[in-house]
């Protein structure tokens, strides 16, 4: 059993499966460990981890977590009956939206419904200016009459968002203290606390989704917290939310929105770990699971970030997150023929049940893995034998391919596996050169449990040089919650001519933002020695550029701005007046991360060989290959491909022409031979 007090536990809870990933500081010992996800009762998953891992919770020092709870509620529709209460005359906001959708040109494509229907949306007389004048004051008598309405109709929830409350919110105050009184145990958030931002449609919009995830992930995390506490753990449960950074139990209720991109952020936190560990300040990670592809960047060692994301399309998120294309190509992303003819990947997958057929659960339809398989690139044995996959069905329902195109079992995988590398590579390449980065310039960060196997064929297609496969690279999302601090990010609108901004006003801004900043880090008990807060400009809808902290001069912050405005647009104009459109301020709290293992050079390469057997490869046929054990490889070796590394959770492919080196954390960095 792992236990000392040093035991750090961090678990990603994905749709399909719980990853596990203990690091215990006396030891320097990693282990790792999945159990299947529980999607009605999440918190059942993540015990039956940490039972699997065999840990004693008393000796857990921190726990930090990925949820996908409010990922699935918004996805799935189960959300608790909440109200919206908004300005007279505008209570259809969140259904005309932006008057956009997602298809353009797709007639029948219809955008999702509000998560308030019309009928639970109410209107209060009240109004306040574009300036922060009130000109009508809220009727309490109103708002009283409505709470017992809301209370009749079982109202769990309730979400407040006034127009140009975000320059004075001081109605919403009083009708959040009104409703409190009246209905004390009803969720309520008002959008001048949650996103004090212009904007009807985006402050809307988030704060309704901060109020239907409300109550669901605060019965999650209490009843989670209640059951760790009777198995002996103490402190605070730290959750993964959007920004990059984690909030206590305390905190996750009042910002749920956040936690609705919970999981894949810690993927992106863990690629840049990972990458900078091994040198390399810029970075695309690819993490590449069962059902979806998750694909973050990073540039001179940060990740971007976006305000412009949401769960489904028309009803945005508007705090601040790090940026991540999700697509559907998975392990278990289906081959079909489009009715054009044409061979298809995804984005239908046949998820954890029924499964790609070598699975044996009854898939009976071809995906990547069964042609994988079938390629002699997964072998027949996962996760050290635990798990038998059945190659001979596998080679079945590729065969289905293989008649629709006169091909042989092999062209038919290889046909399949290539349409899946395509669509990585279109997501690759919106991430990257549409953003104004060259991929050549960065260095791949291939995990998850798909992502080795397909790492190197990106690569090459992209032109990327270097490709990182990290140790237990199928768990690696769940290490990236370890590396991740409290993170708060208050925002302001702001607008104003950058030449009418006098520096004085702007810095009293930035100090009220800084206390409030500060004042979050103190509910969430974090010593003030420990914090740190760096300070954000943006412009309306496109770049936000840091300023020094104080402020002493707008000049450089406009030349850095016109700086990456050429390199995020191809083009600047410094004649263009500028215009401040809005402040943000980030306050970090430090949480101290655990120092990974080195390893030393021991035994030889031979050593390590697992086995050879036949794998295919598009110009070369099927070739006799070395199959290594990565637990055996000695640090500072070198692999010529091809070659497969087999892990317990994954299997990486080094195709011909490509050189693998194992560095002193133990990652498979490839490279293209030229």
């Amino acid at each position: 059993m792992i236990g000392t007090k040093q035991t750090r536990l961090a678990i990603d809870v994905g749709g399909t499966f719980t990853d596990v990933f203990v690091f215990d500081e006396s030891t320097k010992e990693i282990s790792i460990t999945k159990t299947s996800s529980t999607p009605l009762n999440p918190e059942i998953g993540i015990l039956d981890g940490i039972a699997k891992a065999e840990i004693d919770c008393e000796n857990i020092k921190v726990f930090s977590h990925g949820t996908t709870v409010g990922t699935n509620a918004l996805i799935e529709r189960k959300l608790p009956k909440t109200a919206l209460i908004t300005s007279a005359g505008f209570r259809d906001v969140s259904e005309i939206r932006r008057g956009t959708k997602l298809e353009l040109w797709d007639t029948y494509d219809d955008v999702a419904k509000p998560y308030i229907q019309r009928r639970d949306r109410f209107e209060v007389e009240e109004r306040i200016d574009f300036a922060g004048n009130v000109l009508m004051e809220i009727n309490e008598e109103e708002v009283r009459s409505l709470a017992r309405k809301l209370k009749r109709r079982g109202t769990e929830s309730i979400a407040v968002c006034f127009m140009n409350s975000y320059v004075n919110g001081s109605n919403e105050v009083k009708v959040k203290r009104i409703i409190q009184e009246e209905l004390p145990d009803v969720y309520i958030c008002i959008s001048s606390e949650v996103l004090p931002e212009i904007f009807e449609h985006e402050r809307m919009s988030t704060t309704i989704v901060n109020a239907v995830l409300g109550p669901t992930v605060s019965n999650y995390i209490k009843t989670l917290e209640g059951e760790m506490t009777k198995r002996g753990y103490e402190d605070d449960i730290l959750v993964l939310h959007s920004g990059g950074g984690v909030m206590t139990s305390q905190t996750v209720p009042r910002y749920a929105a956040r936690l609705a991109s919970s999981g894949i952020a810690a993927g992106a936190i863990a690629s840049k770990h990972i990458a900078q560990l091994c040198g390399f300040n810029n970075a695309i990670g690819l993490d590449m699971g069962g059902t979806s592809t998750d694909i973050s960047l990073m540039h001179d060692g940060d990740l971007r970030i976006t305000k412009d994301w949401y769960i489904e399309y028309g009803y945005p998120i508007g705090f601040p997150s790090i940026e991540i294309l999700t697509i559907g190509a998975g392990g278990g992303s289906l081959a079909w023929v489009d009715e054009g003819g044409s061979l298809r990947n995804g984005p239908q997958s046949a998820g954890a049940v029924p499964g790609p057929a070598c699975y044996s659960r009854g898939g009976v339809e071809p995906t990547n893995s069964d042609a994988n398989i079938v390629l002699g690139r997964l072998g027949t044995k996962l996760l050290d034998g635990q798990m038998e996959l059945d190659k001979q069905k596998a080679i079945e329902v590729v065969d289905k391919i293989a008649k629709k195109f006169d091909y042989t079992i092999e062209e038919a995988a290889n046909a399949i596996t290539r349409v899946a590398n395509a669509n990585m590579c279109d997501a690759l390449r919106l991430i990257s050169v549409r953003r104004g980065y060259d991929p050549r310039e960065f260095a791949l960060v291939a995990f998850g449990g798909a992502g080795p196997l397909h790492g190197a064929y990106l690569a090459k297609e992209m032109e990327i040089p270097t490709v990182i496969i990290p140790p237990h690279p199928g768990v690696a999302a769940a290490m990236g919650c370890l590396l991740v601090d409290v993170r708060h990010d208050i925002s302001k609108t702001y607008v104003k001519n950058v030449k009418d901004v006098s520096l004085e006003d702007l810095e009293k801004e930035f100090t009220g933002m800084e206390k409030e900043a500060a004042e979050l880090l103190q509910e969430e008990g974090v010593a003030k020695e420990a914090s740190t807060l760096m300070r954000y400009m943006g412009q309306w809808r496109s770049l936000a550029i840091e300023v020094d902290c104080p402020i002493s001069s707008l000049e450089e912050t406009l030349d850095r701005f016109h700086q990456e405005h050429e390199r995020e647009f191809s083009f600047s104009d410094k004649e263009q007046t500028v215009e401040i459109y809005g402040l943000l301020v980030t306050a970090i709290g430090t949480v101290p991360k655990p120092e990974f293992p080195t390893y030393e050079p021991g035994g030889t390469l031979a050593d390590a060989l697992k086995e050879t057997r036949d794998v295919y490869f598009e110009e070369e046929g099927y070739v006799n290959t070395n199959v290594y054990n990565r637990e055996l490889i000695p640090a500072f070796s070198e692999i010529t491909g091809p070659a497969i590394v087999d892990q317990l959770d994954t299997t990486t492919i080094i195709p011909p022409n490509f050189t693998a080196k194992v560095d002193k954390y133990r990652n498979l960095i490839l490279s293209q031979n030229k």
